[in-house]
Order: structure tokens, then C-alpha cells, then sequence
């Protein structure tokens, strides 16, 4: 499992989402979200930056780089 996955499933929990909801606001397939929070896609840059932009985090975040939202 990568580190966006779980940072994923993280923001997801703790802001009490549903997967469909969060690929709704991204605009994508609710299986491609799935793929990416269980590990089995990356997202391209834009799909990432849409990720960080709807969790109010940084992509820097999303991707284990830093702890700091």
C-alpha cells in the first residue's frame, strides 16, 4: 500500500466521507477513486492536485512527503 493510499483513507475517515462522495467532487469514477485509495493506480498530476485542492491539504501531503497539511 503506498502512501497516498493511505492518506486517502486517513482524510476520508476522519472527515466521515464515502468513497462515492469524494469521486463525485473529483469528477472521476467512483472505481478509479477506489483504485487509488487501494493502492492498485496513481493519479495524474491534475487528478492529484484536485485531491489536495478538495481535502484543503498539499499534494506534498498527499504523497508522504511531509506530515504538515
Amino acid at each position: 500500500m503506498t502512501e497516498l493510499s493511505n492518506r486517502l483513507k486517513e482524510l476520508k475517515v476522519t472527515r466521515n466521507l464515502l468513497q462515492k462522495d469524494i469521486a463525485n467532487a473529483l469528477e472521476i469514477p467512483l472505481r478509479t477513486y477506489q483504485r487509488y485509495e487501494y493502492g492498485e493506480q496513481e493519479p495524474i498530476a491534475s487528478t492529484l492536485v484536485k485531491m489536495a485542492d478538495y481535502f484543503q491539504v498539499s499534494v506534498d501531503y498527499l504523497l508522504g512527503r511531509t506530515d504538515e497539511k
